[in-house]
């Protein structure tokens, strides 16, 4: 059975700093891009970034560049986004997603139909 579970989230003032998790199971890491997208009530699912843990590449939606930084650790079949300098305009749900064209995804916007995805993760930026 295939499981991603994010952890991470909360409120944090603008300008603070968030680490969300994801750990996945059932599948094997390297065969998918994996990467969080996310979604602001009221609004369309969003892009966040994604990581090939089978070279190492990353992307990243240009309103997070600079602020965000996606890594793995294979041996914890985990990922893990490292969110600074947070904005009010980051609040929403964070979902992780395993996907065979996450990076295309990302390029297309098409966030829907995903390979695997969780249930999210709260990420509230307020004063």
């Amino acid at each position: 059975q295939v499981q991603l579970v994010e952890s991470g989230g909360g409120w944090v003032q603008p300008g603070g700093s968030l680490r969300l998790s994801c750990e996945v199971s059932g599948i094997i890491l390297h065969v998918y891009e994996i990467g969080w997208f996310r979604q602001a009530p009221g609004k369309e699912r969003e892009g966040v970034s994604g990581i090939s843990t089978a070279d190492g590449q990353t992307y990243y939606v240009d309103s997070v560049k600079g602020r965000f930084t996606i890594s793995g650790d294979t041996a914890k079949n985990t990922v893990y986004l490292q969110m600074n300098s947070l904005k009010p305009e980051d609040t929403g749900v964070y979902y992780c997603t395993a996907d065979q064209s996450l990076f295309r995804r990302l390029v297309s916007g098409a966030f829907y139909g995903m390979d695997y995805e969780g249930k999210g993760t709260l990420v509230t930026v307020s004063k």
